[in-house]
């Protein structure tokens, strides 16, 4: 194995992450795949590849990596400090990262799962179409210490980028449709869904995340079970003792809460990054506001490697070079004139 990213330590949810396994809802395995999808898409951006190849998801905290060969990488999704030999690493940008040099990312600042990419993607061997770990159905485990992940090949390009990363790691407005059970809740109850302030619970993971409201809890007049039927990432079921549970990559297939609507797959992100506590709000739009909200995500997704730029600025670049303090000490060269 020449080429190859070492686990040297992991924190306890540290997984590999593509983008799931879609279509396979009829032999009870739901897509799975990275909590945060459009991370994916920010670091494929800043390495000029395919969203599509694996990386590795760090829930909560990363660990300690180590590289076989000189490799780039990128850093996105939920912010996280990270070293190099020392060296403090910006996130949501890309950097080089030499053979045998420890890259150490620890604790999530913000948000939840933060994203490791690398030059090439993970390499590891596919099931079921997709490299992703999926817990719940028990493909793959989380990663631990003294894992050696092969690398596919490397096209190249610059590192040293950055880009601007939509904020979704605080919480906020959620945009949801109607569901198949929406219409089986009051009117008033609609109502008070959309003006109720929620609180992500401490009850999370990859399947789904517990909303605590401040106020009374949700249901139904004729109780909370209905007829099992399928279920998908987004839903929005209320639980037995009426809060409500959105559902995430790893959800399971069929259920049987009523669903009072579904999360809008643009707003999912924001959902999997609240961190516990966060204030999230919900708000109905219709099926035409639905699709314009999906294709404006989908080509501000496409448009990400346009807005990428310089982590330093080059000085050859800078036409008023005496502008900048490029010393400590030194500044301005004009100071003090007329």
């Amino acid at each position: 194995m020449s080429r190859a990213l070492t686990v040297i330590r992991a924190g306890p949810g540290v997984t590999v992450q593509d983008l799931g396994r879609p279509g396979n809802l009829a032999f009870g395995l739901s897509r799975g795949g990275a909590a945060d999808r459009l991370a994916l898409a920010e670091g494929a951006a800043l390495l000029g590849q395919d969203p599509g190849l694996a990386v590795l998801e760090l829930a909560g905290a990363g660990g300690v990596f180590e590289a076989s060969e000189e490799m780039r990488i990128a850093l996105t999704g939920a912010p996280m400090r990270a070293t190099l030999d020392g060296r403090r690493l910006a996130w949501h940008a890309s950097h080089l990262l030499p053979a045998g040099a420890p890259l150490t990312i620890g604790p999530a600042e913000a948000g939840v799962y933060g994203y490791l990419s690398i030059g090439g993607g993970l390499d590891t061997p596919a099931r079921l179409g997709s490299r992703s770990t999926h817990l719940v159905a028990g493909l793959g485990a989380p990663l631990a210490g003294g894992t050696t992940l092969p690398a596919g090949p490397d096209a190249g390009g610059p590192v040293g980028l950055q880009i601007p990363a939509e904020p979704r790691f605080e919480g906020g407005t959620i945009r949801v449709v109607a569901s198949l059970q929406t219409h089986l809740f009051e009117a008033a109850d609609i109502a008070r869904f959309e003006a109720e302030t929620f609180h992500r619970g401490m009850r999370g993971n990859r399947m789904g995340v517990r909303m605590e409201p401040e106020g009374a809890g949700f249901g139904l007049s004729q109780g909370l079970t209905i007829l099992s039927e399928a279920i998908v990432p987004g839903d929005i079921q209320i639980t037995g003792d009426g809060a409500p549970y959105v559902l995430l990559a790893e959800c399971g297939t069929t259920g049987g809460y009523p669903r009072i609507g579904s999360v809008l797959p643009a707003d999912l992100p924001r959902v999997a990054q609240a961190p516990p506590g966060a204030a999230l709000r919900f708000r109905f739009v219709g099926l035409e506001e639905a699709v314009k909200i999906s294709r404006v995500a989908a080509a501000e997704q496409n448009a990400l490697a346009s807005k990428r730029t310089a982590l330093l600025r080059d000085p050859r670049e800078m036409r008023d070079l005496l502008g900048y303090g490029l010393i400590s000490g030194v500044t301005d060269g004009r100071a003090g004139e007329p």
